[in-house]
């Protein structure tokens, strides 16, 4: 291929390339690096390219005209960016959403798995995505807790010594084992509520996205690592009661994100890194102390996704939290027939804190597990209180959800 630099108009020679092999790039290119309206010159002999060349004008919307009667060369003036096929394209905000007005408040369902800033081809099918409104779902933050998601990953069989010896006694084990079951259970609904949004949520909110799906990465991790603990000496999992089932199911069932999200990021999933904590500091051996800190990391990342989404939400939907309070109103009212924390949980943490079924060990571990509960109330009140509410309301609304962890 020969270029001509000239000033008015610019050459090209496709030589004996055609439209079928690639002749269109070299066209393509040459009237990129020139202004809109200004022509550009043709000129080639392979059999056939004056047709080609017309044919691919139209489709793109440039102007052709010949230069000779022969059409040996010929002149396409570039058309604007609104040309051709691509005349009635989408706008789909910006890629990077540090860009003023970068995520757009409403994604339209004929953007469908495009890249946020693409241009979206007219006559693109529709997607159904029910989460396309920034303001239902959205969080400012979501790429940064992303970003911190990514580096704190950890991998169980580095970050954690299964060799550990254990010498406690075999009670302690049996109530380690009971308290991790109970942990599997409620991960598993950690686990299943923000997969359940992941697919209704539209790409172009991608920051959220990707930060939802690490989350749901983080507790198939944690489902793994209690399991395992499980196993460690050789058992089974222990008891799930129904009142347990009840509460948890009661997560899965909630169609609106932003309850969901209150219900299990903010308040159960808030409560659930006191009880990891607990575990860290009580826990009977160096590998349950040391999955404690590295879960309750993780949990409480997810605490702050769903405070962000909230206060965010809040803040142009001031009414919300009456729509949250009733949420937890009505749960509390539909588990009032269940046993709440069962009471093997409740045992089983009172052990772990003790130690030993020595009297005064026992009353230690009972003072210890009362702790934890005031704990899980006062962080869920100063949740509330953070997202708005009332103190009057926050303290009655914290209460209420001391019945189950999660």
């Amino acid at each position: 291929m020969t270029t001509a630099e000239t000033s008015s108009p610019a050459t090209i020679d496709i030589e004996s390339l055609g439209f079928d092999a690639g002749a269109h790039l070299l066209v393509k290119h040459a009237l990129a690096r020139l202004p809109v309206g200004t022509p550009l010159r043709v000129s080639g002999h392979a059999s056939g390219w004056q047709a080609q060349l017309a044919h691919w004008c139209r489709a793109q919307g440039h102007a052709l005209a010949w230069a000779d009667d022969a059409h040996a060369q010929a002149l396409v003036t570039r058309g604007g960016a609104e040309a051709g096929r691509w005349r009635d394209a989408a706008h789909t905000g910006h890629a990077d959403p540090r860009v003023s007005g970068a995520v757009l408040a409403q994604a339209e369902p004929t953007w469908g798995l495009a890249a946020r800033g693409a241009r979206v081809e007219a006559g693109s099918p529709a997607f159904a995505f029910r989460l396309a409104r920034k303001d239902e779902l959205w969080a400012d933050n979501a790429a940064d807790l992303y970003a911190q998601a990514v580096a704190a990953q950890w991998d169980p069989d580095v970050a954690l010594d299964w060799s550990v010896a254990l010498t406690h006694p075999p009670e302690v084990e049996a109530a380690v084992v009971q308290v991790m079951t109970y942990m599997v259970e409620n991960e598993n609904a950690a686990l299943l509520v923000p997969a359940r949004f992941l697919g209704q949520i539209h790409p172009h909110y991608r920051e959220l996205q990707a930060a939802l799906a690490i989350q749901v990465a983080d507790e198939a991790r944690h489902i793994e690592v209690f399991t395992r603990r499980i196993r460690l000496s050789g058992g089974e999992p222990a008891l799930s009661t129904a009142g347990g089932q009840a509460s948890l199911r009661s997560l899965l069932d909630e169609p609106d994100f932003s309850v969901a999200s209150f219900l299990l990021s903010v308040q159960g999933e808030g409560s659930f890194v006191n009880l990891l904590h607990f575990l860290a500091e009580y826990g009977p051996d160096a590998l349950t102390r040391q999955i404690g800190r590295l879960a309750a990391r993780d949990e409480a990342r997810h605490v702050a996704l769903g405070m962000s989404h909230l206060l965010q939400r809040l803040r142009g939907e001031p009414a919300l939290r009456l729509r949250l309070a009733r949420a937890m109103e009505q749960r509390h009212d539909a588990l009032a027939g269940t046993s709440g924390l069962n009471e093997e949980v409740f045992d089983a943490l009172i052990l772990i804190a003790a130690g030993s079924l020595a009297p005064q060990a026992v009353h230690q571990g009972f003072g210890r597990v009362q702790t934890l509960v005031q704990d899980m109330a006062g962080g869920r009140l100063t949740r509330l209180l953070r997202l708005g509410f009332e103190r009057a309301d926050a303290e009655r609304l914290a209460l209420l959800h001391t019945r189950n962890f999660m």
